[in-house]
């Protein structure tokens, strides 16, 4: 593998960045908007199973309050 100097290291990582699509404020703002959604549904989609598998073992065996 060749050996490069860290001067010739940064010019390339410039070069790269150079090229990246960044998004835009709004792209951005849809995509956290999206995460959060996707990690409440998420939250309660699991909250629910919870509940229905420990209702279920509480009937099956009895213990629990």
């Amino acid at each position: 593998m060749a050996k490069t100097s860290p001067a010739e290291f940064v010019r390339e990582v410039r070069r790269e960045v150079a090229r990246v699509t960044w998004p835009t404020r709004k792209e951005t703002t849809v995509s956290t908007a999206m995460v959060f959604l996707m990690v409440i549904l998420a939250s309660i989609f699991f909250l629910v199973v919870d509940l229905a598998l420990s209702w279920g073992v509480r009937l099956i065996l009895g213990i629990g309050g």
